[in-house]
């Protein structure tokens, strides 16, 4: 069970020494939502600064629910997981249509609006709204099984329910958004992962089973790791009187409905490659690049490419409009290294 003095030493412990986040200045459902989305999978630092833009270009529901794909997308370049960008304007269009506006207060309906599971439901309402519903994600369920020194899978849908059930029979009066945001604030700057939690300064120190008992190290229990599927690929700055070819991914799969690049399946050669583009002049240089998604590696092979003629296959466009209007993922990145190299041959 997991000890009722935790909330107590938590919170007293987060009001001292909480990290000065921007999305902590505001009890705004939508832009805990916003920051919520956003530091999925990313670092905080990394957050920071799309996070301070975003609100700055669409500081409400209603102008995000009206915003472009491609505004919306370029605002989100570089973040990755570029459903969460989606996701987000879905659950602004609901809102505008279903509650005229006014973000949803009660848990079942913040749950039920589009990208919003258990987790970010309970930041929500917790945080926003000040109602005693947990946030469990993996640092939480961290310092839980440490606390607890639970050897079980505390990542399994019944173990993260259970214990958001014990954490919410917990909650303090008029302090569920202290108490909810010093238990993330715990394992993302204390009870870290990996073999290096700060032991020596964990307010909870004294309630910890598994420091008292020596498996700090062994929690929380760790399933194994299924090996990546790694795909290989043959990727172009393909060229043609200084505009740049671009495609528009299909609709399903990875980076779906994304901006990206000529490409072919698998590693080609130069003389591959002129077999099968016959009107492309390929450089015979190729840079190579990784990109590693959560299941999957991307390995690359990028050329430069010119064609005698813009077909209809792409999308063409200028240096200017690459930077400035088309959301390009990071995936893709190796591409400004070989706009840099035909920058400097033209």
């Amino acid at each position: 069970m997991i000890p009722t003095e935790l909330p107590r030493l938590l919170i007293s412990w987060y009001r001292n020494a909480r990290r000065d986040l921007p999305w902590r200045k505001t009890r705004d459902a939508y832009a805990v939502m916003v920051s919520e989305l956003m530091l999925q999978q990313t670092r905080v630092e990394t957050v920071i600064p799309y996070y301070r833009r975003f609100l700055a270009e669409l500081p409400d529901v209603a102008a995000l629910s009206r915003v472009a794909d491609d505004a919306l997308l370029k605002l989100w370049q570089g973040l990755g997981y570029y459903r969460r960008a989606a996701m987000l304007k879905q659950a602004a269009q609901v809102i505008m249509e279903k509650y005229d506006g006014v973000f949803p207060s009660d848990y079942e309906s913040i749950r039920r609006l589009p990208g919003i599971g258990d987790y970010t439901a309970g930041a929500i309402a917790s945080i926003a709204f000040g109602q005693p519903r947990a946030a469990v994600d993996g640092n939480v369920l961290r310092v839980i099984s440490r606390v607890t020194d639970d050897d079980r899978d505390v990542f399994s849908v019944s173990s993260r329910r259970r214990i958001a059930g014990e954490l919410e029979s917990l909650y303090p009066e008029n302090a569920a958004s202290d108490f909810t945001q010093s238990l993330m604030e715990l394992g993302a700057t204390v009870c870290l992962p990996n073999g290096a939690p700060r032991c020596d300064v964990c307010p909870v120190k004294t309630l910890c089973l598994a420091e008292k008992n020596g498996t700090i190290a062994l929690r929380p229990m760790k399933k194994v790791q299924k090996a990546r599927k790694v795909e290989k690929k043959t990727l172009y700055f393909l060229t043609c009187n200084g505009r740049i070819a671009l495609m528009r991914r299909p609709g399903q799969g990875v980076l779906a409905n994304l901006y990206g690049f000529p490409e072919d399946a698998g590693f080609l050669t130069p003389a591959g490659i002129q077999k099968r583009h016959a009107n492309w002049h390929v450089s015979g240089n190729a840079l190579a690049a990784k990109h590693v998604f959560t299941h999957l590696e991307w390995h690359m092979r990028w050329f430069c490419a010119e064609s005698d003629q813009e077909t209809a296959d792409f999308i063409w466009v200028t240096h200017p409009e690459l930077e400035q209007k088309y959301p390009i993922p990071t995936a893709f990145s190796a591409y400004r290294k070989l706009a840099d190299i035909v920058k400097k041959e033209s």
